[in-house]
């Protein structure tokens, strides 16, 4: 029998089959909305790898065709570089790791296929891998914050199948963003924070949105420097949390020194544009407002109503996870101090997690550190073991027995919850009030306390309202993915 590793795998790659099939199927049956994708003027400079003689026949003309929306600008840049201010909105490391391929993997299609149809397979295929690698690091990440098997497995397949799936098997950045966060945010918990550091670095090149996981590396080094002033130590993890918080801005920062030095500077108009003026010249907040119309309640207009209503689904979804979580971590600090909670999470509990993704086998090894960690006749250290059991450890060694999991109690919350409710709420705010709000579904899709609420309403035995919203949910899920490969691919309106 398979892993439940093994199973979200395979559960991933379908996921991506079914996806693509219903794409291809949707394009071959209706005629695009828009077809100005097929129309592809030469790069404004000559690119460093030019396409060949066989660009323009049928094969190539379709397989070009398959960039659409935003696909189309990460090709562009991909082929020929950042020709325009607007450009900039499309951040680089889809175009350069898409190009990297083709001039490398993919290079013996060129010849046959052209240039810029091998960027579209390239990016493809990156991104479907890339996805199948992410629902990975989300089962992962969700077993090491939940200690629940039964509910990370049920999320995983929820996040396999995500309302957003179209865009994650499209010439989108939203699975490299969600492969180098959750990866990251995986191997932060888990202790290996210099990988950490730099794949959330990572997801800040793929999106904007992920330089805001550096509030994560915060959050890890606020709770190691509290143990440290505890044990009356130096509380050098502030000074460490601080530089590799600054590290995840900097992928970001660079690229926005890049375009400043290509338009400002090196800019062939005649006139500074407006916000080269500016005290902090920062070219994609420019660009979002100017060309896109984003802002605060700017999107606030009746003839975006439909687009409030798309977007509904997920917010009600985010909105109610943020209250569940809220309403069980408010009953957490009742019941034991944040204190306790802090020297239970530093105790070294999560480092064992690493080790193994099935649960039982977690805590079986933190209850074995523990005995061992007792015999070494530390009075302090014996002390804080002390409190973190009181803390967690005490219904650990019920849950063996009895070989349930931590989070099968519904009253029950890992404290590590918090600052994924607390990023979640931010990304909620800036959805419903400054963004375009029909993005939010795949705005919000990376975000795992959706899933992980939702796999709650899912759990077996839990019948009532819980049950109906289940359905609910089920049904949002597929009428998305049914509704986004047949709409996006053809040009028509979706998220």
């Amino acid at each position: 029998m398979a892993t439940p590793l093994v199973a979200i795998v395979r559960l991933a790659a379908a996921s991506r089959v079914l996806v693509l099939s219903l794409s291809l199927l949707a394009r071959l049956l209706f005629r695009p909305y828009d077809t100005s994708a097929s129309l592809h003027p030469p790069c404004l400079s000559s690119p460093s790898f030019p396409p060949s003689a066989s660009s323009s026949n049928s094969t190539t003309a379709a397989i070009s065709s398959l960039a659409v929306w935003d696909g189309v600008h990460f090709a562009r840049a991909a082929e020929c570089g950042y020709e325009y201010e607007q450009s900039f909105a499309f951040l680089p490391l889809l175009p350069a790791s898409i190009a990297l391929l083709s001039r490398s993997l993919f290079a013996p299609l060129v010849p046959m296929l052209g240039y810029r149809a091998v960027l579209v397979i390239s990016g493809h295929v990156l991104n479907n891998v890339a996805f199948v690698a992410a629902a990975a690091y989300f089962y992962r990440l969700s077993v090491l914050i939940l200690k629940d098997s039964g509910a990370a497995y049920r999320a995983s397949v929820l996040f396999c199948f995500n309302p957003a799936s179209v865009f994650y098997s499209s010439l989108y950045s939203e699975s490299l963003y969600a492969l180098f966060s959750l990866g990251g945010l995986f191997y932060l918990f888990s202790g290996a924070r210099t990988i950490a550091m730099i794949m959330l670095a990572l997801s800040g090149s793929a999106r904007s949105n992920g330089a805001l996981n550096a509030g994560y590396i915060c959050f890890e080094a606020l709770l190691q420097a509290y143990d440290a002033a505890i044990q009356k130590k130096r509380p050098m993890a502030l000074v460490t949390g601080f530089l590799r918080s600054t590290f995840i801005f900097v992928p970001f920062f660079a690229f926005q020194a890049y375009g400043y030095l290509n338009i400002c500077l090196h800019g062939d108009t005649d006139e500074l544009r407006p916000w080269c003026k500016a005290k902090l010249p920062l070219l994609y907040s420019f660009i979002q407002s100017h060309y896109w119309g984003v802002g605060f309640l700017r999107y606030f207009q009746v003839k975006q109503l439909p687009n409030f209503l798309l977007a509904s689904p997920v917010l009600s979804l985010a909105v109610y996870s943020i209250v569940h979580y809220t309403k069980l971590l408010h009953r957490l600090f009742q019941s034991t101090s944040i204190h306790e909670q802090i020297i239970a999470t530093v105790e070294g509990r999560l480092a064992e997690a690493c080790e193994s993704s099935d649960v039982a086998t977690v805590l079986k090894s933190e209850f074995s550190t523990g005995l061992n960690n007792n015999k070494q006749g530390n009075t302090e250290l014996r002390k804080r073991k002390s409190v973190a059991t009181k803390a967690a450890s005490a219904s650990s060694d019920d849950n063996i027995s009895t070989g349930r999991m931590v989070g099968d109690n519904e009253d029950e919350c890992p404290f590590l919850v918090l600052p994924f409710i607390l990023h979640l709420t931010f990304m909620t705010f800036t959805a419903f009030f400054v963004m375009h709000v029909q993005v939010s579904t795949r705005f919000l899709s990376a975000s795992p306390p959706i899933y992980w609420a939702a796999s709650r309403i899912l759990a077996p035995a839990r019948g009532g309202s819980c049950k109906r919203w289940g359905y609910f949910i089920i049904v949002y899920f597929i009428a998305y993915i049914l509704l986004g490969s047949l709409l996006f691919p053809n040009f028509y309106p979706f998220t």
